[in-house]
């Protein structure tokens, strides 16, 4: 019994570290931070899409780590846009972000909940298909408001 107390504390202490260390990360470059953030989204959209197009064969736990990657951004994203980060770094966010805090923190917030619902309603390809195609609804949402159009 002590033995298990032991590696539960041992691990809340690792748990804890790394999560002191992300913040960390991210309040010394949010920019960067938030970039790695929708670059890992982008690439599991990529996973997503070449499953619903067979050009990858579906497998449901890829499926729901696309979802989780998703409802992840959306929880962490909120802190990754401090006033001070409005500009630099090459950054695609628009000033709409801090003009309109309450909304995009709001859409973020309902990024995460919508992804974290459809992995637990995915459990084949059929089900996959309903569900990535209204949490992906949630980017488009986003981005078209408070997003730099790149090329």
């Amino acid at each position: 019994m002590e033995g298990a107390r032991e590696m539960i504390r041992t691990g809340l202490a690792v748990a804890v570290l790394a999560f002191a260390a992300t913040a960390l990360v991210a309040q010394s470059d949010p920019i960067a931070a938030r970039k790695a953030l929708m670059k890992a989204n982008g690439d599991q959209n990529k996973v997503a899409t070449e499953m619903l197009e067979g050009k990858r064969p579906f497998n449901v736990d890829e499926a729901k780590k696309v979802l989780a990657t998703f409802a992840e951004a959306g929880e962490k994203a909120p802190a990754l846009f401090p006033d001070d980060s409005k500009t630099g770094g090459d950054t695609a966010a628009l000033p709409a972000i801090w003009e309109n805090k309450a909304d995009f923190q709001a859409k973020l917030a309902k990024f995460a909940q919508e992804s974290k619902a459809a992995s637990n309603a995915t459990n084949d390809l059929d089900s996959f298909k309903i569900q990535i195609t209204e949490v992906r609804k949630n980017c488009g949402g986003c981005h078209q408001t408070y997003r730099k159009r790149t090329s």
